[in-house]
């Protein structure tokens, strides 16, 4: 692997994991923001918990060592909830204040997905 490319993967997997982290706490904790976010957006409110739950648990997934089925299952989580949340702030016509966490989230994951090292990639054989 590229020095280049471990330099990538590492600042996307860490911002992605600040980030997922930090939102799946603000979840978990039903703050203020996050339950206007979710009302907002015609959201029930208990889906704050079970996001909550799959992003610390994604974040544990993608940052251990092996285990490259479960990462690949922690990074689709991570691209549909992004994109999903893009979709839906994007529908819902909020500004790009709003969406764009969800977009920048969206891109960071795709970006550690593409430059995780083989190690942390399903094998061909």
């Amino acid at each position: 692997m590229k020095k280049r490319d471990k330099i990538i993967y590492w600042v996307a997997t860490i911002w992605l994991s600040l980030g997922m982290v930090s939102g799946g706490v603000f979840q978990l904790m039903k703050m203020e923001d996050a339950v206007n976010s979710f009302n907002n957006l015609g959201y029930p409110e208990y889906l704050l918990t079970v996001l909550g739950v799959w992003k610390l648990l994604g974040v544990v997934a993608i940052l251990i060592p092996k285990y490259p089925i479960l990462k690949e299952w922690a990074y689709a989580g991570f691209f549909f909830a992004m994109s999903g949340a893009m979709i839906s702030h994007l529908i819902m016509g909020d500004p790009f204040s709003e969406t764009f966490p969800s977009i920048f989230t969206l891109i960071l994951t795709l970006l550690s997905w593409h430059f995780r090292p083989t190690d942390r990639k399903i094998s061909n054989s």
